[in-house]
């Protein structure tokens, strides 16, 4: 196995388990609702093969959260606690959709972002064409009302409507009670979906969600597995999906685990451990889909209540390892990352002596990469500058001294490294303009950098979004991540 490959499940359990977080929804909501789209793909005569496609759109409904986080947020506030209210809506229709009424080009900007990176994840961990269909038309309604391109009827894909039939039915279980949720469903069907899809949900309600109950780790009567088993995937995607949710992060958690794993090597650990550190490091911001952006673009000092928040990220994090199999260790190490020797870190307040040589190096690592990286609050500080506070926290007991001297020796912390593209699909200039554009910059900002003509700009923005099948930013830099172009 390719050290940054994982099971395929896993891949998928992961990006689920980052969704339900963005969604402000418990970290087993989209298993759940996976395990009785499936049902539901089974009552409508559905083969094995509609059922993992069933499976698959449910587990991925949310993966394209963290691409429209930043926008969403702009126009609604809290993105993470927008989306769960809008989600517990007790509506005849979509809560996105009636909360978006007074902003119709807003609901269908938001639900395309959502819907292409969502299609893109489905490419890049090969499912098949149409899956890939499905989750680029997730917010599609039977009535015709839906987006991103109003489809309806049997036009929308059946995976479609089971999966927002099971996540309905799992949310308003949750909320409201089984009776409630069943007379919810009814009012919904035959606008959302069809009333002939939704009858099975609304006859089995109890007894599904009853099963679900009984088998809270989905490992017996309701796993999954089956339907994915033996399938890899690389894990950097998850790493670069995870970055989707702060533009000012973008590649942040690919350079944290490249830090980590050849700070490993210069300190002699096996192959084992410097695997570890860098799937580690690929995973380690989970967790902050937890907290709103809102909270993450905040200048200055964070009030108590956002900063109980951000604690509890790598909280989040760790708590991953019970959702994605292969991954779990990785997970807990990764929950680790903004630990401190002398207990000042989070969300632990772990000491010394309860801390592993592995944690030491990517508490390191992280430190690293923040410091060397722009925030909306500040610019990047100079290699020098970094060393120097680093050096600072050795010598007040917060980081490791033989972490921080592998991170510091020549030339081994200074830049990012990205994948060398197998041909070059972007022209440098466009390569520079995209790279400006996936930060969050606007076109006049990236003018001003790169000291051309905002109609210039626009113009390589095009072309690189042509180049890359991308009609969005987020879809733009999640490929182009992909693809070793940033």
């Amino acid at each position: 196995m390719d050290p940054a490959c994982v099971p395929l499940l896993d891949a998928i359990r992961s990006l689920a388990f980052v969704g339900d977080l963005s969604m402000g929804q418990p970290i087993d909501h989209s298993p759940r609702a996976a395990w009785m789209a499936v049902q539901l793909a089974r009552a409508a005569g559905g083969d094995e093969a509609a059922c993992a496609q069933a499976a698959a759109v449910s587990l991925l409904r949310w993966s394209g959260c963290t691409a429209n986080a930043p926008d969403f947020a702009q126009l609604f506030g809290d993105d993470v606690g927008g989306r769960k209210a809008l989600l517990a809506a007790r509506s005849a229709g979509s809560g996105f959709r009636a909360a978006s009424r007074g902003k119709p080009s807003a609901f269908r900007s938001l639900s395309r972002i959502h819907c292409e990176v969502s299609a893109m994840i489905a490419a890049q961990l090969g499912l098949d064409e149409t899956t890939r269909f499905a989750l680029g038309h997730l917010f599609e309604s039977y009535d015709g009302s839906g987006a991103p391109d109003g489809l309806a009827g049997d036009a929308v894909p059946a995976s479609v409507y089971f999966a927002t039939i099971a996540g309905d039915l799992d949310i308003f279980g949750r909320l409201y009670g089984v009776e409630q949720a069943r007379a919810l469903i009814g009012q919904r069907a035959g606008a959302l979906y069809p009333r002939a899809l939704a009858a099975p949900a609304i006859a089995h309600a109890a007894d599904w969600l009853a099963a679900l109950d009984a088998d809270p780790g989905l490992s017996g009567r309701c796993s999954l597995g089956a339907a994915f088993a033996g399938r890899e995937t690389p894990l950097e995607l998850l790493a670069h999906v995870i970055d989707l949710k702060l533009p000012w992060m973008t590649g942040h958690s690919l350079w944290v685990a490249q830090l980590a794993r050849d700070a490993a090597q210069t300190l002699g650990l096996d192959a084992a451990s410097q695997q570890r550190l860098y799937r580690a490091g690929l995973i380690h911001g989970m967790g902050r889909a937890s907290v709103p952006n809102a909270v993450w673009d905040t200048p200055g000092p964070l009030p108590q209540w956002a900063w109980e928040r951000v604690r509890l990220a790598p909280y989040w994090t760790g708590r991953a390892a019970r959702q994605i199999g292969s991954l779990a260790g990785e997970a807990q190490l990764a929950s680790c990352a903004y630990e401190r020797l002398d207990g000042s870190g989070y969300f632990r307040e772990a000491d010394a002596g309860s801390s592993t040589p592995q944690a030491r190096i990517l508490a390191a690592a992280a430190a690293w990469a923040a410091l060397r990286s722009a925030r909306p609050w500040r610019e990047a500080f100079s290699e020098e500058q970094a060393a120097a506070i680093l050096q600072a926290d050795v010598a007040a007991g917060r980081l490791d001294a033989q972490a921080v001297r592998a991170l510091l020796r020549p030339h081994a912390a200074a830049t990012r490294r990205a994948p060398t593209p197998s041909a070059p699909l972007l022209s440098e200039r466009e390569r520079d303009v995209l790279r400006w554009i996936s930060l969050g910059a606007s076109n006049k900002v990236v003018a001003q950098k790169l000291a051309i003509s905002p109609s210039t700009v626009r113009t390589h923005v095009e072309n690189a979004f042509r180049k890359l099948e991308s009609s969005t930013r987020a879809a733009a830099t999640l490929k182009a991540t992909q693809l070793g172009l940033l």
